[in-house]
């Protein structure tokens, strides 16, 4: 560029030729190699992915012409074409219509490294979102980092900290995305810990560190799919919320999340058109089989529940044991959490507990009602499972749900046995809008069969026909376990019919229109069960 001697020879116009030039060299259509090599992968580019996420020319960019800060001998000479825009891409868009600060890193740019500029410029992009309640997205592309720039005491000193103090203001007042569109070890993968929906596009990795680091320190070799991708992720860690086969695949999932939750939690959530169930309500009767052994679909039930096409599944892989989804009942954005009697027959470890617990923080700061199906013999006993601490992480999600403040509904489908009744949120341990039970429920302790051998196992040796007695005994506290009796003490609100369950729940999320305030004595703040 030439300095201000030469700029007081041009004209406004040449000036403004001048800004063009400058602007056209570090946007896609100055650079047409880099976009080819994207491309090659079947991969957008940084600038493409903001488009496509954001309505059409309703994105306005925060430093398109940031260049570098050399802060080494090795990038003491680096201009702004070594690094356009620095590597990211960042912004206030606008998504359905309402704004939304987002940020991609430009793998063409060093790998999608994220140097001193580039992190000024998220740190904007942060201040803007805090005051203003903007969502947040970022899309990842690249190594976290840049490591030529951090090998200087005086810059890495001040680090990027502030970026992870920002995110804690943030978490809890905008919904916050964090996508990985490509490699994500380091600092990517720092940066979705805090997130609220962590997004992956098959082949782009998470991890704190990358193969090569691994092997260095450990002297493990592993592949970065073995050691970060999304089998690991989506399935084992949980870490992801799901992965999607393409760019356009994931920046779909982000702008449909997005749809249930509000611009922040002053706002409320935004409404859809009401539409019917999927499945006739009256035809939930023939959902629970017969016999209690026997294992069902939990999403047949919600589908005579929620509205049409309305549920999105969050962590379908990762504890499938309790099902976490966004829905919508008459419209109204709701977050479901049922028990899955398919996988180790809904109850509830420490995986669940954990998955569960996080999507009902999330439900409750963002303002959607809690639907809550209970179907789970209880807590996952075991000397494999006392060693991951179940009894602590058991206590997460009802610990959640009492410090909510959203309207909350449980429904007893089946099982409500031991503290999987009260992890769950069934009868009166949590201050529930509504608490109802199914004719198929089994509200008790524990499961009656196992109940019986503990407590009658010197009555039953010591009979005639010990087998006859135990199952003469079975059949006695059957009688007093189902869904009249659970309904006799006022426990629950209701006995109901498998066909009532949606009218009841609209009518009572309709009905709950007044915001309800923390009942807390006087303290700071309670302690997570971490």
């Amino acid at each position: 560029m030439r300095d201000d001697a030469d700029r007081r020879d041009l004209d406004a116009t040449a000036l403004t030729e001048r800004l063009r030039a400058e602007r056209r060299a570090v946007s896609d259509e100055g650079r047409p190699k880099a976009v080819e090599r994207q491309h090659e992968h079947d991969k957008l580019t940084a600038r493409e992915r903001v488009r496509y996420l954001c309505d059409c020319e309703r994105f306005d960019e925060i430093g398109q012409l940031a260049a570098p800060a050399p802060t080494t001998p090795e990038t003491v000479d680096w201009e702004r074409e070594d690094a356009p825009a620095d590597g990211v891409v960042a912004g206030i868009g606008e998504v359905d219509g309402r704004p939304v600060a987002v940020a991609a890193t430009d793998f063409t740019v060093k790998g999608g490294s994220i140097g001193h500029t580039g992190g000024r410029k998220l740190e904007r992009l942060y201040d803007l979102a805090i005051d203003r309640g903007y969502p947040v997205v970022t899309l990842h592309d690249g190594g976290g980092h840049r490591i030529q720039e951090g090998l200087d005491a005086r810059p890495t000193a001040q680090g990027d900290g502030g970026l992870f103090r920002q995110q804690t203001k943030l978490s809890g007042w905008v919904p916050f995305v964090s996508a990985m569109m490509g490699p994500g070890f380091a600092a990517p993968t720092n940066f979705s810990v805090m997130a609220d929906f962590v997004p992956m596009v098959e082949g782009s990795t998470l991890g704190v560190a990358g193969p090569s680091l691994v092997e260095a320190a450990l002297g493990t070799e592993l592949s970065k799919q073995e050691l970060g991708g999304t089998d690991v992720h989506t399935a084992r860690t949980g870490m992801a919320d799901a992965a999607y086969p393409s760019d356009e695949a994931c920046l779909d999932a982000i702008i449909e999340w997005l749809s249930y939750l509000p611009r922040n939690c002053r706002r409320d959530p935004p409404a859809a058109e009401p539409r019917p169930p999927e499945r006739d309500p009256d035809r939930l009767v023939d959902v629970i089989p017969a016999d209690p052994k026997k294992g069902y679909d939990v999403h047949d039930v919600l589908a005579g529940v929620v509205d049409a096409g309305s549920v999105l599944e969050l962590k379908p892989r990762y504890a499938r044991n309790v099902v976490t989804a966004l829905a919508r009942v008459e419209g109204s954005p709701v977050g479901v959490i049922a028990n899955a009697p398919t996988a180790l027959a809904g109850t509830i470890d420490t995986d669940a507990s954990e998955k569960a617990a996080r999507f009902a923080s999330l439900c409750d700061a963002f303002g959607l009602p809690l639907l809550l199906f209970e179907d789970t013999p209880g807590v996952l006993p075991g000397p494999d499972s006392e060693a991951e601490g179940v009894a602590r992480h058991a206590g997460k999600l009802p610990f959640q749900l009492n410090r909510a403040t959203v309207p909350i509904i449980n429904v007893v489908l089946r099982r409500g046995y031991g503290f999987g009744h009260v992890a769950m949120g069934g009868g009166r341990s949590a201050r529930n809008d509504l608490t109802v039970v199914w004719p198929t429920a089994e509200v008790a302790a524990m499961g009656i069969e196992g109940a019986v051998d503990v407590a009658y196992r010197r009555e039953i040796e010591a009979a005639d026909d010990p087998e006859a007695r135990r199952e003469e005994l079975i059949a006695k506290f059957q009688d007093r376990t189902g869904a009249v009796r659970a309904a006799s003490g006022v426990g629950v609100d209701a006995a109901i019919e498998p066909a009532e369950t949606r009218g009841r729940i609209a009518r009572t999320l309709d009905r709950a229109d007044e915001a309800l305030e923390a009942d807390w004595p006087p303290k700071k703040h309670p302690i997570d069960p971490i």
